[in-house]
């Protein structure tokens, strides 16, 4: 006992002093947390300089895009080959993709070596050399009847243009890089009995992060540390400036073993650091690379030994030939000597140098090796904590779950490298929950990976594209839609056949729009959604020429929508007792249907103004009567036209939709008369109630119809108004669930149910403020908890191609009622105003523009202006009041 307490107390006199010894002499080497954390904003100000368009040459840290645009997603299967070439030899790989819930990669390789005539050869005696080795290797595994695709993973610094076209920056000489893989591509060519789909050509960082993205889908980081550095990250493209578009993500190859290059680690650069660096084949360059990789380690402890014996301070003083000759102390000496027999494979690397060693020499030698290997898992850790934080703050996430696919001898080999790595980076980004995850072969079956992506991807594509493309109109068919609404209007106007018209063109009474000389108090009710208001509107003319409207709202319970008439004329009536009025005359108004959800019954076919009288009557509070019942389409006329005297057409685009126009009262058989104008009300929702629109309907459009309250009812509205776009763009979202081209098959009990994708989620999608992480916040909310960027992006290309097919729909029925108005009047040009009131017209960010520009194709010989209606429906229907009492008082 008393011995071993004798030689514990000795060790640990021996490594006190060694380790002080060492400790202070290597002191610049040990790296504080304050200073790894002022690394990493470095690093960090050095990725965005990558990124931008404007800093990208001057940055040190490239960030080349890739055009890997996604990670695994479990679903990938089929025959894949992968060529990896990185050093002197190359592989070949046929690898096996298992998808369909059962992820498994079998793979079958052969190794080639590249003669070192090759290497320092042509670029195209080298791929001649490749070529023929593939030739021989598709032959023996019998495949070389087979199209297959074929990743290529070129481990060197490129500049990508496509994923599967780049230009080498190094490589084995210069010839290499102007070398592009059209090029590898035209030499398989030669060989007219094989043929090859080169899909993508990949950095082995990225095979990296691909490869443990199979296993682990959290997995957005690749990281490398080995004889080289590098790492990579999904990136999010509206940061990417080197490529167009700003949607979805891009994996970014950083190149950061070139972090430094430009100075900006000088102050933590040692001496031993700039000797590495002259002595190296590119002095002055991946100086970041020549702190942490497995090629300089080795060297960097040799020469911090060779100077402490110099010193005196290890060896007594003496060196040795082979400890002075450059690559001597290699790497793997290092994790040897950092084992749990570190001291004995110390003495064994020692003697092996020709050194004679002392106990405390290799207690010295094990330091050095801790403090090279520690500092470099350290700044390592503090430039991935720099890419968790662009991560983390890209996705606007409070903490941030990812994971990091490593690859690299060191990181595998070493026996503390990694330890290291994982603590510091915890301790750097604690708000970051990070899982490390060693990849298997990444260059290899990482190129694979990515080829399976991409491949995966140009399939479910076109599979997606093909459904859209139905919902997609084309300039033809946007003016057969509109040629057909003008024969519906046609047979709207004419009395012999306005019973078989889907398009009723019914006759308004209302003969003039506002001239200005209206004038009076009025009071309006304005029944047509869930809520209703009544208005007090006092119209001034002359030079105090104003309108100015005191209003309230109510609420319509649902039971009320879907009760009896009586009922809710008796509830609008109780309300709209405490405000009374002036008496004037009734103008009727037959109701021919209910649509936005009423099935009030007792009403449909009746008089509503009589209705209504009666329900005032009922309540023997007070008496009224009704001058005008007045759609809310013309309405909106009015109102505009009030402002504006060219306003002659009234649109509605909101839970319904509609429109109206001063029509020729010659063209209008259902009145007597052939003078002067009358606004008619088209009621075009109903357009394509005969099969008129059938062959633009889409079976998610028959699906929309036939589970709505009126089958067969309202088709054109059921195209384009608010009440429905949400639910076609969900019943798009579960066929392309179950055909699992979203949300990875999966769907969400939410997302069955109908009416939950409201329009609203239309609007707020495709608005350009709004990032894809808030899309993705939307998803969430209907259950999609695990939907993916990519998820986000289809969504919001579903909502774009529905929500433009309404508008086109829109323009074209505008294009045919402007066209006839012009035809009336035999013009060559017309201009002219439209009102337009409605929630879609108004909140969706691209709804007006897509309709003017449809407008402006398909009804080219006229001026069309379109102006928003401020309250249409209400101050519309006191405008008609007012118009007609002008009209009254005319002819008396």
């Amino acid at each position: 006992k008393v011995c071993r307490q004798l030689l514990i107390q000795y060790f640990f006199w021996l490594y006190t002093r060694c380790w002080n010894i060492v400790d202070k002499y290597l002191y610049h080497m040990r790296l504080s947390e304050e200073n790894l954390m002022d690394v990493s904003r470095r690093f960090r100000r050095e990725m965005d300089k990558g990124l931008g368009r404007d800093t990208n040459l001057t940055a040190s840290v490239k960030m080349l895009p890739t055009f890997v645009r996604s990670t695994p997603d479990g679903t990938e299967s089929g025959d894949f080959l992968a060529l990896d070439l990185g050093g002197t030899n190359f592989r070949i790989l046929l690898v096996k993709v298992s998808g369909n819930g059962k992820q498994n990669v079998e793979m079958e390789n052969q190794i080639y070596v590249i003669p070192e005539t090759l290497m320092r050869g042509s670029g195209t005696e080298l791929f001649d050399h490749i070529t023929e080795c593939l030739a021989n290797f598709m032959e023996k595994m019998g495949i070389k009847e087979k199209k297959l695709p074929l990743g290529f993973t070129f481990s060197f610094p490129c500049r990508q243009t496509k994923l599967d076209e780049f230009y080498s920056g190094s490589g084995f000489r210069d010839e290499m890089r102007s070398i592009q893989t059209a090029s590898f591509f035209l030499c398989i060519l030669v060989y007219q009995d094989f043929d090859i789909d080169i899909v993508a050509v990949i950095n082995d960082t990225v095979g990296t992060m691909m490869t443990c993205g199979y296993d682990d889908h959290h997995c957005e980081i690749g990281l490398i540390v080995g004889t080289g550095t590098n790492a990579c990250y999904m990136e999010e493209m509206r940061n990417l400036e080197l490529v167009e578009g700003d949607e979805g993500r891009m994996c970014v190859n950083m190149e950061w073993g070139a972090f430094g290059d430009d100075g900006s680690l000088e102050d933590l650069r040692t001496d031993f650091d700039r000797e590495i660096d002259a002595g190296s084949l590119n002095p002055g360059k991946q100086l970041f690379e020549k702190m942490i990789s497995g090629m300089y380690m080795g060297e960097l402890v040799r020469i911090i030994l060779v100077k402490m014996a110099r010193e005196g301070l290890v060896f007594q003083g003496h060196t040795t030939p082979d400890l002075l000759v450059t690559g001597h102390f290699k790497t793997s000496y290092v994790s040897d000597i950092e084992n749990k027999e570190g001291l004995v494979c110390a003495e064994q690397v020692l003697r092996g140098l020709g050194l004679d060693p002392s106990a405390e020499d290799c207690v010295a030698v094990q330091r050095v090796c801790e403090i090279v290997s520690t500092r470099a898992a350290h700044l390592c850790a503090a430039t991935l904590a720099a890419v968790l934080r662009q991560i983390r703050d890209n996705k606007a996430a409070e903490r941030l779950r990812t994971t990091i696919g490593v690859d690299g001898s060191v990181y595998k080999n070493h026996p503390q490298f990694a330890r290291r790595l994982h603590k510091m980076v915890r301790l750097l980004v604690p708000d970051c929950d990070v899982r490390f995850l060693r990849s298997e072969d990444g260059s290899g079956k990482g190129a694979a990976m990515v080829t399976a992506v991409a491949h995966r991807l140009a399939e479910q594509h076109a599979e997606r594209q093909r459904v859209l493309d139905a919902l997609r109109l084309s300039r033809e068919q946007l003016l057969e839609v509109k040629r057909r609404m003008e024969g519906e209007m046609k047979k709207g106007l004419a009395r012999d056949t306005h019973e078989s018209a889907t398009v009723k063109m019914l006759p308004t009474y209302v003969q003039s729009t506002p001239d200005g000389s209206e004038r009076g108090d009025f009071l309006a009710l304005d029944l047509g959604g869930t809520n209703f208001r009544v208005l007090l509107v006092r119209v001034r003319s002359g030079k105090r020429r104003s309108v100015e409207m005191h209003n309230k709202i109510y609420a319509i319970p649902q039971e009320m929508m879907q009760g009896t008439g009586e009922e809710m004329l008796m509830h609008t009536v109780i309300i709209f007792c405490v405000h009374p009025g002036p008496s004037l005359s009734i103008f009727q108004g037959i109701l021919l249907k209910w649509t936005k959800g009423f099935k009030a019954t007792g009403c449909e076919g009746e008089d509503v103004a009589v209705l209504l009288k009666d329900a005032i009557h009922r309540t023997e509070e007070f008496d009224l009567d009704v001058v005008a019942v007045v759609n809310d389409t013309v309405g909106t006329m009015m109102t505009c036209g009030y402002e504006d005297h060219l306003c002659e057409v009234g649109l509605i685009v909101g839970t319904g939709t509609n429109a109206c126009y001063m029509e020729e009262m010659r063209n209008v058989e259902l009145v007597e008369g052939d003078e002067g104008l009358m606004c008619v009300n088209m009621e075009w929702g109903a357009f394509g109630d005969c099969g008129e629109l059938d062959d633009f309907c889409t079976e998610f459009d028959r699906a929309v119809d036939e589970c709505s309250t009126n089958p067969g009812k309202q088709r054109f509205e059921k195209m384009i108004s608010g009440m429905y776009l949400g639910e076609i763009v969900r019943n798009v979202l579960l066929d392309f669930t179950a055909k699992g081209l979203l949300f990875r098959g999966k769907l969400s009990e939410r997302l069955k149910t109908r009416g939950i994708f409201e329009t609203k989620f239309l609007s707020q999608i495709e608005s350009d403020r709004l990032a894809l992480r808030q899309v993705r916040s939307i998803l969430q909310h209907l259950g999609l908890i695990s939907s993916t960027c990519d998820d986000s992006i289809l969504v919001k290309e579903v909502c774009t191609v529905v929500a433009r097919r309404a508008a086109q729909l829109c323009g074209a029925g505008l294009a045919a009622v402007v066209d006839k108005i012009r035809n009336n009047r035999g013009l060559q040009e017309l201009s002219i105003t439209v009102g337009v009131d409605g929630t879609l017209y108004k909140l969706h960010p691209h709804f007006s523009t897509v309709l003017k520009e449809t407008l402006r194709d398909l009804a080219p010989q006229c001026t069309v202006t379109l102006v928003q209606s401020e309250d249409g429906s209400g101050k519309g229907a006191a405008l008609i009041t007012a118009v007609a009492c002008r009209l009254k008082e005319g002819k008396k």
